[in-house]
């Protein structure tokens, strides 16, 4: 479940460094900001603080908050027990005593994350509504059969925190329209086939 690359043989070193009460506070923070996509675990302001509180330096620093995150984020995606995912670390060469933090604040506070990312949403943005319209353009002075059919999509989406609307405009010729529909048929098909 966790590699043992390089970099991670490098945070496991700062990481067995750090003082066993502020390390706790750090992983349970890291871990209940985890669902969060966009926002950081710690601001820049947070992080110089915590740069001069565990003796790292910034880029030690952002070495073990990612490695941190990386294992959370295994350990989430595997379903991973307690008592395993600190086995898993003490095989990484994790201290007793920081394996077993993990595996305490993971069984703490794993369960009700686990469970605020699976219902969280996958795309940043949502579908919330659909226009259209058809622009016909006609032949001039010189073509005067010539027609040209666009139709133009408007399609509305709606981040994720649900507040901002934005418009996406796509037109499309004829050819280009009978493509687009045939890929949502596609996708229709196969959502179809797993319910």
């Amino acid at each position: 479940m966790i590699p043992e690359t390089q970099s991670i043989k490098e945070a496991v070193v700062y990481i067995n460094s750090i003082d066993n009460s502020k390390f706790s506070r750090l992983l349970s923070r890291i871990l209940h900001k985890l669902h969060l996509k966009v926002e950081r675990s710690f601001s820049e302001e947070e992080e110089e603080k915590l740069q001069s509180a565990l003796s790292l330096e910034k880029e030690s620093l952002k070495l073990v908050l990612e490695t941190v995150s990386f294992i959370f984020e295994q350990a989430l995606y595997h379903n991973v027990k307690p008592a395993s995912l600190k086995q898993q670390l003490e095989n990484i060469s994790v201290v007793c005593d920081k394996a077993e933090a993990f595996s305490q604040i993971w069984a703490a506070a794993g369960p009700d994350e686990l469970e605020k990312i699976r219902q969280r949403i996958f795309a940043p943005q949502t579908l919330d509504q659909v226009g259209w319209q058809l622009n016909l353009q006609m032949g001039g002075s010189c073509q005067s059969k010539l027609t040209a059919a666009h139709a133009v999509l408007d399609v509305g989406l709606r981040a994720e925190d649900g507040h901002e609307l934005q418009n996406v405009f796509v037109e499309f010729n004829h050819q280009e329209l009978l493509d687009f529909y045939n890929k949502i048929e596609q996708i229709q098909t196969q959502l179809d086939s797993l319910s």
